[in-house]
């Protein structure tokens, strides 16, 4: 009967332990390594019960495995441990998001983000009817100053002519992605990482896997403007984002960006 005598820390410690489960389910969630996750899970609660019911020979099969399986973890869950750590080393505490409201632990979900997203869908209509390409990425949390510095440094409010102008085909600014943080366009001609996924459809091109790449090492997201056919794609952990209609696009990334 000892695991009923608790203490506070060891109620601290099952607290901690359990948002740290439900963070990394959330950075997983809706991407492939989600099954894996889960799988995960599953075999670490095995080993605990074997431990539990004094089974020593399942148990310390498990338990090498668990050991070994840590190596593992790395490559299987690279792209999210970057994401996070980028998320971690990339938080300013002296701003008013503090690092729980990072984390989206306690955010409030009611809030609206000050990012102008119908100019930004607007000018991304526009541009497929003129079958204009255009790369969008928009900041959520995670820093992007490591791709930032690879194009040229802007400060100017988001509105859907200026958008259309620097994607222009006949614009200095036209190539690579557009970054817009806190509803102001911030760099022009940004070059991004691109996805190494080889399920992406061959019909998508250079923009699509750099959209891809970005929001897989990141939590920003991207829109993508098709210079072949027009299609504007919506991009977020790396896949694409179905919708039906401009509103609900726009609806989709308000959420998101809540």
């Amino acid at each position: 009967m000892d695991f009923i005598n608790l203490r506070i820390l060891d109620i601290l410690d099952i607290v901690l332990v359990a948002f740290l489960l439900y963070y990394v389910y959330k950075l997983v969630k809706g991407t492939a390594a989600i099954n894996i996750f889960i799988g995960i899970v599953m075999i670490y609660l095995a080993w605990k019960l074997t431990q539990f019911l004094a089974m020593e020979m399942l148990s310390s099969v498990l338990g090498e495995f668990i050991g070994v399986g840590m190596f593992a973890l790395i490559v299987v869950f690279q792209q999210e441990i970057r994401k996070f750590l980028l998320m971690i080393g990339s938080t300013n505490f002296g701003k008013r998001r503090n690092f729980l409201r990072q984390l989206k632990f306690m955010r409030d979900t009611a809030e609206e983000s000050a990012t102008d997203i119908n100019a930004i869908v607007n000018a991304c209509e526009s541009m497929g009817e003129s079958y204009t390409g255009a790369l969008i990425v928009i900041k959520r949390n995670t820093s992007l100053d490591f791709v930032k510095t690879s194009g040229d440094k802007m400060n100017i409010a988001v509105n859907t002519p200026i958008i259309e102008s620097i994607f222009y085909k006949n614009s200095p600014l036209h190539d690579g992605a557009m970054i817009v943080e806190d509803n102001h366009i911030v760099a022009t001609r940004v070059i991004l990482p691109v996805t190494n996924e080889r399920d992406m459809p061959l019909r998508f091109g250079l923009r699509h896997r750099a959209a891809a790449g970005i929001t897989e090492k990141t939590d920003a997201i991207a829109l993508v403007v098709s210079e072949e056919t027009g299609q504007i794609s919506y991009l977020k952990n790396g896949g694409f984002i179905l919708f039906d209609s401009k509103e609900e696009l726009i609806q989709k990334i308000k959420k998101h960006l809540r």
